[in-house]
């Protein structure tokens, strides 16, 4: 069912761009055959339809390549980011219960080698039709979870299609754009490249790597490419803005850009806004629970340097309820996630009246959505998900740690760092930095660490967590 649009442009355009990874093309009747001889290999090793495969490869061509195979084998895909320690990789893995990964070229060393699968091995073969339904598993993407380990949102072919429909829709979408990628595949972001952009027969032209680190370098790629479209994190496109060197190069071709995974600086947002001024510039906001449940597009006369953007109006689908007391935004609709995945099992997660509750604090002023904050622990960093439970439960199994606490710090760059307190008995700050890469990604590395006697506690006993934050942002 998802991949319907995207097979009607194989059908009527085989010879058009699909897609561009620095100097290596693939068309789309390209594309469908590759991805045609992976499903057929995952089908020779007895993969059934609904079951989880692994993707071990980075975004890009033969990520899009593996995704697709995974689904026209009617199977449901789990994208691995490789940055992550092997133990997390392993766990997720082992979590998902997959059937087989698929990669390029020999199986890495923590991995059952019986489960691998190298897609350039695959014969040109045509695999065995399989029907799909709105409820049939599309994807398992992995979260940083509040239980101590990553956590799996189950996206069905239902979700991901009502969102890439409205999606494509909206900023009007058209088989002449040129669509630009940066967003890995576990990240919820990368169903609008995959979905929206390729179920429109438009090309999607993946960023290089190290241009996300030379802005200057980034905008003349988009200029050369004469990309007409992208949809990233805020903090890549408040640092295109700082350093990109926008002025001299205006970027003619760009008509929109999409923002979403954390909160937008105004004053960073007002300096793209001025130095792209025919771009249309859109906010879409949600957890990877929702993919995205409201949005606003950009009005540039409303910003205000002071004052955070509205996160708009009910996207998709959505039908959404603040919750009187808390006023936690609750959501529902077809776009919604199915659950959670636990052990080979799915879980869902409607509370009983049938709502999603996001966990985040929201009000609604003069018909518009506005966002006040997490009600729970959990951090945006740089667009990812970060649950402080996770780290704190990496450093307390450390041998000689006490006690140990984990808070967000705000950082204009990036959203929110975690920090980390800890109390120590037998080992050393140093060698519990250490450890911690070994053990998260990353961007779940502590940014500020101090070493106390004792935790801040409230009257109960419990942490006092705005202690803890003021100890640490009081470290400079």
């Amino acid at each position: 069912m998802l991949l319907e649009p995207f097979l009607h442009h194989c059908r009527q355009q085989p010879e058009a761009l699909a897609l561009v990874e620095s100097d290596r093309y693939l068309s789309y009747g390209d594309l469908l055959a590759r991805a045609q001889s992976v499903a057929a290999g995952l089908q020779t090793l007895g993969v059934q339809p609904g079951q989880p495969v692994a993707v071990h490869l980075d975004r890009g061509i033969d990520a899009v390549i593996a995704v697709f195979g995974v689904l026209l084998a009617g199977a449901c895909y789990v994208p691995l980011d490789l940055k992550n320690p092997k133990p997390r990789l392993a766990f997720i893995v082992a979590d998902a219960k997959v059937h087989a990964v698929l990669g390029l070229g020999d199986a890495p060393a923590w991995l059952d080698a019986s489960l691998w699968l190298d897609i350039d091995a695959c014969s040109e073969e045509s695999p065995k039709q399989v029907e799909t339904s709105a409820d049939s598993l599309a994807a398992i993407l992995y979260t940083s979870g509040s239980t101590g380990q990553p956590r799996g949102v189950v996206l069905s072919h239902g979700a991901v299609a009502s969102f890439a429909l409205w999606a494509a829709d909206l900023v009007a979408l058209q088989d002449k754009d040129r669509i630009a990628s940066s967003t890995p595949f576990f990240f919820d972001l990368s169903t609008f490249d995959l979905y929206a952009v390729l179920g429109r027969g438009a090309s999607l032209y993946f960023v290089p790597s190290a241009l996300t680190l030379s802005p200057s370098r980034l905008s003349a790629w988009l200029g050369e490419q004469a990309i007409s479209g992208w949809y990233t994190v805020p903090s890549l496109l408040a640092f295109l803005a700082y350093k990109g060197n926008l002025s001299e190069t205006p970027l003619p071709c760009l008509r929109f850009l999409i923002f979403a995974g954390e909160v937008f600086p105004t004053p960073a947002l007002i300096d793209l806004a001025a130095k792209l001024p025919r771009t249309e510039l859109y906010n879409f906001f949600g957890p990877t629970e929702t993919n995205v449940c409201c949005y606003w597009p950009v009005e540039r006369e409303r910003l205000l340097a002071d004052e955070n953007i509205p996160i708009g109006l009910p996207a998709v689908d959505c039908e959404l309820h603040l919750h009187a007391e808390t006023g936690e935004l609750w959501v529902r609709g077809d776009s919604i996630a199915s659950g959670y995945w636990n052990q080979g099992r799915l879980q869902p997660f409607l509370n009983g009246e049938g709502w999603y509750p996001t966990g985040d604090r929201v009000s609604l002023v003069d018909g518009e959505y506005r966002f006040h904050g997490r009600l729970g622990r959990m951090l945006k960093c740089s667009g990812y998900r970060v649950e402080p439970a996770e780290i704190e439960a990496a450093v307390n199994a450390m041998a000689g740690v006490r006690d140990c606490a984990v808070v967000g710090i705000d950082d204009p760059a990036a959203g929110q760092r975690p920090a980390l307190a800890l109390v120590l008995e037998s080992v050393t700050l140093a060698e519990i930095r250490t450890a911690l890469i070994r053990l998260v990604p990353s961007y779940m590395q502590p940014s500020r660490c101090i070493v106390v006697e004792e935790l801040p506690r409230l009257p109960n006993g419990k942490l006092d967590y705005n202690q803890v934050r003021t100890l640490l942002e009081a470290q400079q």
